[in-house]
Protein backbone atom coordinates (compact mmCIF):
# COMPACT_ATOMS: atom_id res chain seq x y z
CA UNK A 1 0.00 0.00 0.00
CA UNK A 2 1.72 3.38 -1.22
CA UNK A 3 1.12 6.17 1.15
CA UNK A 4 1.99 8.74 -1.68
CA UNK A 5 0.54 12.29 -1.10
CA UNK A 6 -3.03 11.42 -3.10
CA UNK A 7 -3.95 8.24 -1.19
CA UNK A 8 -3.15 10.22 1.81
CA UNK A 9 -5.69 13.02 0.93
CA UNK A 10 -7.88 10.93 -0.21
CA UNK A 11 -7.28 9.07 3.49
CA UNK A 12 -8.33 12.30 5.41
CA UNK A 13 -11.17 13.43 2.84
CA UNK A 14 -12.88 10.30 3.45
CA UNK A 15 -12.34 10.34 7.00
CA UNK A 16 -13.90 13.43 7.62
CA UNK A 17 -16.99 12.84 4.66
CA UNK A 18 -17.65 9.86 7.03
CA UNK A 19 -17.58 10.79 10.18
CA UNK A 20 -19.45 13.80 9.30
CA UNK A 21 -22.25 11.47 7.76
CA UNK A 22 -22.51 9.28 10.78
CA UNK A 23 -22.98 11.89 13.34
CA UNK A 24 -25.95 13.02 10.92
CA UNK A 25 -27.12 9.56 10.06
CA UNK A 26 -27.60 9.55 14.23
CA UNK A 27 -28.98 12.63 14.86
CA UNK A 28 -31.70 11.92 12.93
CA UNK A 29 -32.22 8.40 13.70
CA UNK A 30 -31.67 8.74 17.23
CA UNK A 31 -32.05 12.30 18.27
CA UNK A 32 -34.62 13.11 15.83
CA UNK A 33 -34.58 16.32 14.69
CA UNK A 34 -31.65 17.46 17.36
CA UNK A 35 -28.38 17.47 14.85
CA UNK A 36 -24.84 17.50 16.79
CA UNK A 37 -23.51 19.39 13.82
CA UNK A 38 -25.52 21.23 11.44
CA UNK A 39 -25.42 21.62 8.10
CA UNK A 40 -23.42 25.10 7.98
CA UNK A 41 -21.01 23.63 10.95
CA UNK A 42 -20.35 20.59 7.81
CA UNK A 43 -19.94 23.01 5.43
CA UNK A 44 -17.15 25.35 7.60
CA UNK A 45 -15.67 21.56 8.77
CA UNK A 46 -15.05 21.05 5.14
CA UNK A 47 -13.85 24.20 3.83
CA UNK A 48 -11.03 24.72 6.53
CA UNK A 49 -9.56 21.27 6.69
CA UNK A 50 -9.09 21.14 2.86
CA UNK A 51 -7.80 24.37 3.10
CA UNK A 52 -5.20 23.56 5.86
CA UNK A 53 -4.86 19.79 6.33
CA UNK A 54 -5.56 18.18 2.80
CA UNK A 55 -3.32 20.62 1.18
CA UNK A 56 -0.43 20.16 3.82
CA UNK A 57 -0.87 16.33 2.59
CA UNK A 58 -0.29 17.40 -1.21
CA UNK A 59 3.31 18.18 0.05
CA UNK A 60 3.81 15.09 1.35
CA UNK A 61 6.86 13.08 0.70
CA UNK A 62 6.32 9.13 -0.13
CA UNK A 63 7.56 6.79 2.44
CA UNK A 64 11.27 5.66 2.99
CA UNK A 65 10.43 2.13 1.95
CA UNK A 66 8.66 2.81 -0.93
CA UNK A 67 10.76 1.79 -3.79
CA UNK A 68 11.06 -1.77 -2.03
CA UNK A 69 6.96 -3.15 -2.19
CA UNK A 70 5.75 -5.02 -4.83
CA UNK A 71 4.57 -3.01 -7.83
CA UNK A 72 1.06 -1.93 -7.31
CA UNK A 73 -1.28 -4.11 -10.08
CA UNK A 74 -3.30 -1.70 -12.52
CA UNK A 75 -6.01 -3.15 -11.72
CA UNK A 76 -5.80 -2.83 -7.79
CA UNK A 77 -8.06 0.28 -6.61
CA UNK A 78 -7.49 3.18 -5.24
CA UNK A 79 -9.06 2.72 -2.27
CA UNK A 80 -7.47 -0.79 -1.16
CA UNK A 81 -9.55 -2.85 1.65
CA UNK A 82 -6.95 -1.94 4.25
CA UNK A 83 -7.30 1.73 3.35
CA UNK A 84 -11.55 1.32 3.44
CA UNK A 85 -11.06 -0.68 6.85
CA UNK A 86 -8.66 2.54 7.99
CA UNK A 87 -11.22 5.23 6.35
CA UNK A 88 -14.19 3.13 8.62
CA UNK A 89 -12.26 2.49 11.42
CA UNK A 90 -11.05 6.50 12.22
CA UNK A 91 -14.54 7.57 10.66
CA UNK A 92 -16.49 5.53 13.61
CA UNK A 93 -14.15 6.85 16.35
CA UNK A 94 -14.29 10.27 15.54
CA UNK A 95 -17.88 10.45 15.35
CA UNK A 96 -18.65 8.13 18.41
CA UNK A 97 -16.41 10.73 20.26
CA UNK A 98 -18.50 13.61 18.77
CA UNK A 99 -21.80 11.82 19.34
CA UNK A 100 -21.03 10.85 23.41
CA UNK A 101 -19.49 14.29 23.82
CA UNK A 102 -22.20 16.17 22.76
CA UNK A 103 -24.35 14.22 24.54
CA UNK A 104 -23.05 14.70 28.00
CA UNK A 105 -22.98 18.48 27.25
CA UNK A 106 -26.19 18.82 26.13
CA UNK A 107 -27.30 17.25 29.36
CA UNK A 108 -24.94 19.26 31.35
CA UNK A 109 -25.87 22.49 30.13
CA UNK A 110 -28.67 22.24 28.01
CA UNK A 111 -27.53 24.54 25.48
CA UNK A 112 -27.86 23.28 22.24
CA UNK A 113 -25.45 25.58 20.34
CA UNK A 114 -22.33 25.37 23.32
CA UNK A 115 -22.83 21.44 23.06
CA UNK A 116 -22.44 21.86 19.19
CA UNK A 117 -19.44 24.17 19.61
CA UNK A 118 -17.67 21.37 21.08
CA UNK A 119 -19.02 18.59 18.78
CA UNK A 120 -17.42 20.55 16.02
CA UNK A 121 -14.13 21.32 17.57
CA UNK A 122 -13.94 17.38 18.70
CA UNK A 123 -14.66 16.82 14.99
CA UNK A 124 -11.65 18.67 14.00
CA UNK A 125 -9.49 18.00 16.85
CA UNK A 126 -9.69 14.19 15.34
CA UNK A 127 -9.22 15.53 12.00
CA UNK A 128 -5.91 17.42 13.54
CA UNK A 129 -4.11 15.01 15.36
CA UNK A 130 -4.91 11.84 12.16
CA UNK A 131 -3.32 14.37 10.24
CA UNK A 132 0.12 12.73 11.89
CA UNK A 133 -1.36 9.57 11.50
CA UNK A 134 -1.91 8.84 7.71
CA UNK A 135 1.63 10.71 7.16
CA UNK A 136 2.90 7.37 7.66
CA UNK A 137 0.33 4.79 6.28
CA UNK A 138 1.70 1.50 7.62
CA UNK A 139 4.64 2.38 9.36
CA UNK A 140 4.87 4.38 13.73
CA UNK A 141 4.10 8.31 13.59
CA UNK A 142 5.47 7.88 17.05
CA UNK A 143 8.91 8.82 15.89
CA UNK A 144 11.33 11.45 15.70
CA UNK A 145 10.68 11.07 11.68
CA UNK A 146 7.49 12.68 12.08
CA UNK A 147 8.44 15.98 13.44
CA UNK A 148 10.17 16.03 9.79
CA UNK A 149 9.86 16.19 5.99
CA UNK A 150 7.07 18.20 5.86
CA UNK A 151 7.34 21.66 7.92
CA UNK A 152 3.75 22.45 5.96
CA UNK A 153 1.88 19.85 8.34
CA UNK A 154 2.90 22.21 11.37
CA UNK A 155 1.80 25.39 9.30
CA UNK A 156 -1.36 23.76 8.47
CA UNK A 157 -2.39 22.59 11.99
CA UNK A 158 -1.41 26.30 13.10
CA UNK A 159 -3.72 27.66 10.93
CA UNK A 160 -6.48 25.21 11.89
CA UNK A 161 -5.92 26.23 15.42
CA UNK A 162 -6.99 30.09 14.42
CA UNK A 163 -9.58 28.87 12.58
CA UNK A 164 -11.13 27.26 15.42
CA UNK A 165 -10.28 30.10 17.73
CA UNK A 166 -12.19 32.28 15.73
CA UNK A 167 -15.16 29.92 15.19
CA UNK A 168 -15.37 29.35 19.03
CA UNK A 169 -14.82 33.12 19.49
CA UNK A 170 -15.28 35.63 17.76
CA UNK A 171 -19.26 37.24 17.63
CA UNK A 172 -19.83 37.37 14.20
CA UNK A 173 -19.03 33.41 13.66
CA UNK A 174 -21.58 33.33 17.14
CA UNK A 175 -24.04 34.41 14.62
CA UNK A 176 -23.36 33.19 11.63
CA UNK A 177 -22.40 30.06 12.63
CA UNK A 178 -24.66 29.01 15.68
CA UNK A 179 -21.59 28.29 18.33
CA UNK A 180 -20.91 29.83 21.94
CA UNK A 181 -17.53 30.69 23.35
CA UNK A 182 -16.59 27.89 25.74
CA UNK A 183 -14.76 28.03 29.44
CA UNK A 184 -11.22 27.10 28.89
CA UNK A 185 -11.42 23.92 30.51
CA UNK A 186 -13.17 22.35 27.65
CA UNK A 187 -10.32 22.39 25.50
CA UNK A 188 -8.35 20.13 27.63
CA UNK A 189 -11.60 17.66 26.40
CA UNK A 190 -11.55 18.47 22.97
CA UNK A 191 -7.43 17.83 22.21
CA UNK A 192 -8.00 14.72 24.61
CA UNK A 193 -10.64 13.06 22.57
CA UNK A 194 -8.14 14.35 19.56
CA UNK A 195 -4.90 12.24 21.29
CA UNK A 196 -7.07 9.26 21.52
CA UNK A 197 -7.96 8.98 18.01
CA UNK A 198 -4.14 9.37 17.39
CA UNK A 199 -2.72 6.64 19.50
CA UNK A 200 -5.96 4.07 18.63
CA UNK A 201 -4.81 4.92 14.80
CA UNK A 202 -1.46 3.75 15.54
CA UNK A 203 -2.49 0.87 17.85
CA UNK A 204 -4.07 -0.04 14.65
CA UNK A 205 -1.80 0.43 12.73
CA UNK A 206 1.31 -2.03 15.22
CA UNK A 207 -1.71 -4.91 15.46
CA UNK A 208 -1.95 -4.95 11.60
CA UNK A 209 1.74 -4.93 11.16
CA UNK A 210 1.77 -7.92 13.46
Amino acid sequence: MENTPAAATINIERETNGAESLVIIFGALVLFSVLPITPVQILWVNMITTVTLALALAFEPSEENIMQRQPRSPDEPIVSRYLLWRILFVSILIAAEVIVLFNHRLSAWEDIEAARTVAVNILVAGEMFYLFNTRFLESSSLSAKSFRGNSKAFLAVAVLILFQIGFTYLETANRLLGTKPLPAAEWGWILGAGLVVFLLVELEKSSSNV
